[in-house]
């Protein structure tokens, strides 16, 4: 009871979108990993910084029953509050883009309403995940709760399964592809990245699938 009062209060001070996102996960029993959805996400920002840089871009697709629901994926770009000219060098993101821009505020509640209580999976997810809870208490909203899935962290314990011989500890997204045969495409970009990074999911869950040592436990471990 004193901790659904809790729940209460901090929900009522925050907007509407926030508390749709917090009531989503009232209601997330886990079906089978294939029937669960997923999001694949990635963020294009002015630098590795935490506290200082800013996200410029978020990227995200959909993931249900093995398929890639390229058509339901989220694109948004944010106002360039910092401006890093030496980031553009990667991201080619200009200050002066064209085309619909977020404020930080805008950015949350689309990003939120996209992915509600879904298992996110990204590559080095530490840092976009950290990237996207400064965003939120900068806006004076909570931290995400979605449990989430790295895929260089995935791979990395699970070579031993499915490339027995593959001795590296670290690998970036384009060393996966390149295990995994994935096409890389538009990378450097939000969008792009997070269509590669599922597929890169896929193909890791395939693997150990076959293998039979596929399950939530295995999935969720870091």
């Amino acid at each position: 009871m004193k901790f659904n009062w809790f729940k209460k209060k901090y929900k009522d001070s925050h907007p509407q979108f926030w508390k749709d996102y917090i009531d989503s996960f009232d209601s997330n029993p886990k079906g089978t990993i294939h029937d669960t959805r997923f999001i694949a996400l990635d963020t294009e920002t002015t630098g590795f910084n935490k506290i200082k840089d800013r996200i410029l871009s978020i990227g995200a697709v959909s993931i249900v029953n093995k398929t890639i629901e390229v058509k339901n994926s989220l694109e948004l770009y944010l106002h360039q509050e910092i401006f890093n000219p030496d980031s553009v060098k990667i991201h080619g993101i200009l200050k002066t883009k064209t085309g619909k821009k977020f404020s930080e505020i805008e950015a949350i509640e689309h990003f939120l309403s996209y992915i509600q209580n879904t298992i996110l999976i990204a590559h080095h997810a530490a840092f976009d995940y950290g990237m996207i809870n400064q965003m939120l208490l900068r806006n004076g909203l909570g931290v995400l709760k979605n449990e989430y899935i790295d895929t260089g962290v995935l791979f990395a314990k699970s070579k031993h399964i499915i490339y027995r011989n593959n001795l590296k500890t670290h690998y970036t997204l384009d060393d996966l592809c390149t295990e995994l045969n994935v096409p890389i495409i538009d990378r450097h970009t939000a969008t792009g990245d997070a269509l590669l990074t599922a597929m890169v999911y896929l193909k890791i869950v395939s693997r150990l699938d076959k293998r039979k040592n596929l399950n939530w436990e295995y999935l969720l471990e870091r």
